[in-house]
């Protein structure tokens, strides 16, 4: 493993010997079982130690970094971000999902008339291990991207960087484990070829893979994965499009914003994204003025050299060996008719670390590269991607014809619309969005603002369609849930109350006793009720009402014209009315451990309440969710209002926050 910008030997990797097999069984049974005796917020809470860890010594990951070819710049993308989904899947977890095992996914499916079986979806975490295969190009990120929902999920991961960068994940994963953190068997890592690795794997393991297509291909065909029930995810190759809209003409805002960000993702990473631009689709007209804006930006803004020398802004691809591969593919875009219009495939003078300027022969450089094609639709400038700061220039006539280019692509991580007329990010948006994992609308009012084309963020879905791969990565919790069974379960409330750590409608209840809101925490359990008494309600209420906040919607004060809608039978109750009234009944107005009411969700108003009717509520402990960083955690309770003969008038959720521990004071 060599230094990108020298040449010299940074460190050597062999996987001679090593017990691939015994690997994946310590997965398996150590790191399942230490993980499993988490819920998902303790978890969370680790992935939040491990960012604190990495930020205290990312300076050693910096300075390693720089054998890469990273400039600070690239550096600050691959390492900080890389610590920021870590952060984010921290932040997630607590917020999103409950302080337990077993995940809910969506309502309740009543199954029986009265109630007494039911059918729940639940997500449980996968038995196995999850085998992470990272490429070269982000060593951190591209790990630790994987490593946070397999984590968050209760699945132990065995990382397998690639080879020519893979020093630098070895660093990132060393701090993690030296912290004494990690959960014996949570992660292992494995550096070198693993020819036999998928030999080992079986039902219940998963791999996430990100590289090249024809890789994907061929692991994707391996028994383990065809008849075995190993779940297969890949980011592939993928050859990304931004379209310069007919609007965005030289001299707006949208053209100079679609400037700036392709020299940024020629260059950025030298190019080396699998998210950066490899098709440029502008409007005939303004082909000549944007290449010439490019190549005035990339001569103001763009110094290629040693990313230790003052002032370098590009560096060299992470190896000789790919920055051959990159100028093989150039030379097959230039037999497809692609002129180079910047750029040149000669090897470029280079800023060295002493600040002289001259050749750099161990140097894996390469300047960056724009091409142009004259046919919009040769075959190889959508099917042959050059993985470095390469890009083509493709002339449109047509929004249509725009899109069809992207089409032509065979499915792309992300498209770019640089555009401020609506229809035109609408037409386009209708006609590319199912080549495409992500599409960012470019114009003059997110310019300064957004993330950037080749920027992919852990709340929004990473992934394409086709040759992009067709899986999906990040996303919020979807991507801990790729890492989890889907299981449909059916059973009675009591079950399923059991199984999932929610409160369902006919399971048991405790009425009666000591007030809920009385108790802490610790002493609140699923199903402590409060039944209350009735109220009834008058017209002189709904008028105090109405007139008092405002509200005198006809509903509520006039008779003829509420009973001419077809929902009402006359003049009837306002629905914020009755929700509250159902807090005076059953309200403890003491103080005590619960601190504060901080929303209602779920809200649904069912049965018009007319004057001379009277309600009661039934307030029902519905999940319990103790936060792991703070003395107190989050009730939620189920709510119903019913009337004098039973019916249903309202349901919702009541959330509060309830000290974990009765106050002493």
């Amino acid at each position: 493993m060599r230094d990108a910008t020298t040449g010299a030997e940074v460190a050597r990797v062999s996987t001679a010997g090593l017990d691939l097999a015994g690997a994946l069984a310590y997965a398996r049974t150590v790191g399942q079982r230490s993980l499993g005796a988490l819920t998902f917020h303790r978890r969370a809470v680790l992935l939040k130690q491990f960012a604190l860890a990495l930020t205290e010594r990312k300076d050693e990951l910096y300075e390693i970094s720089t054998r890469t070819g990273a400039t600070k710049a690239d550096s600050w993308v691959d390492i900080d971000g890389g610590i920021g989904v870590l952060f984010s899947y921290s932040g997630k977890g607590r917020r999103e999902m409950p302080n337990a095992h077993v995940y809910v996914d969506g309502p309740v499916e009543p199954l029986s008339k009265d109630g007494s079986f039911l059918g729940r979806h639940i997500y449980t975490r996968l038995p196995g291990a999850a085998v992470q295969i990272n490429a070269f190009n982000f060593p951190v990120w591209g790990a630790l991207e994987k490593l946070a929902p397999a984590f968050l999920a209760g699945m132990p991961t065995l990382i397998k960087p690639a080879t020519p960068t893979g020093y630098l994940t070895e660093a990132c994963v060393r701090i993690l484990v030296e912290t004494g953190l990690v959960p014996d068997g949570a992660l292992q890592l494995v550096s070198g070829p693993v020819p036999d690795l998928f030999d080992h794997l079986r039902l219940g393991d998963l791999v996430a893979f990100t590289g090249s297509a024809a890789t994907a291909e061929k692991l994707r065909a391996h028994e383990c994965v065809q008849t075995g029930g190993v779940r297969f995810s890949s980011e592939t190759d993928s050859i990304n499009a931004s379209i310069l809209g007919p609007d965005a003409e030289p001299g707006t805002p949208e053209f100079e914003a679609f400037v700036r960000q392709l020299v940024t993702e020629l260059t950025s990473k030298a190019g080396q994204k699998c998210t950066a631009i490899r098709r440029s689709l502008v409007p005939s007209a303004s082909v000549d003025a944007l290449i010439d804006a490019v190549r005035t930006r990339l001569s103001e803004r763009v110094v290629v050299g040693d990313p230790r020398a003052d002032g370098v802004t590009m560096g060299p691809l992470a190896s000789t060996a790919q920055r051959d591969e990159v100028l093989r593919q150039v030379a097959r875009l230039q037999a497809a008719g692609g002129e180079i219009v910047i750029g040149s495939t000669e090897a470029p003078s280079v800023t060295h670390a002493d600040g002289s300027v001259g050749p750099a022969p161990d140097g894996a450089f390469v300047a960056p590269i724009l091409l142009r094609f004259a046919d919009a639709a040769a075959p190889a400038v959508h099917e042959v991607e050059a993985f470095g700061p390469v890009a083509s220039i493709l002339p449109y006539e047509t929004t249509a014809e725009a899109a069809d280019l992207v089409a032509r692509g065979g499915g792309s991580l992300v498209t770019s619309i640089a555009t401020h007329d609506p229809e035109v990010a609408v037409e386009l948006i209708g006609r590319i969005s199912a080549f495409n994992g992500r599409v960012l609308l470019l114009d003059r009012d997110d310019a300064r603002s957004s993330t950037g084309h080749g920027s992919p963020l852990p709340n929004l879905v990473h992934g394409g369609p086709g040759r992009a791969g067709g899986g999906e990565e990040l996303g919020g919790i979807r991507a801990v849930l790729h890492h989890m069974q889907r299981t449909a379960v059916q059973g009675s409330p009591d079950m399923l109350t059991a199984l999932t750590g929610v409160w369902h409608p006919g399971a048991a209840a405790q009425p009666g006793g000591v007030h809920p809101f009385r108790k802490s925490l610790t002493d609140l359990r699923l199903g402590d009720q409060v039944v209350s008494d009735t109220r009834e309600v008058t017209l002189a209420d709904i008028e105090t009402f109405a007139h008092f906040t405002g509200d005198t919607f006809y509903a509520h004060m006039d008779e003829e014209a509420a009973s001419a809608n077809p929902f009402f039978p006359g003049r009837v109750a306002h629905g914020y009315l009755l929700v509250s009234w159902a807090a005076g009944l059953f309200v403890d107005p003491a103080p005590g451990p619960v601190l504060a009411n901080y929303g209602l969700e779920n809200l649904r108003f069912v049965t018009p309440v007319s004057p001379g009717d009277e309600i009661r509520v039934e307030l029902t402990a519905k999940q319990i969710t103790p936060r792991e960083t703070d003395e107190y955690g989050e009730v939620r309770w189920d709510a119903v209002i019913r009337n004098q003969r039973d019916e249903l008038v309202a349901q919702y959720d009541v959330l509060t926050l309830v000290e974990k521990e009765l106050s002493k004071a």
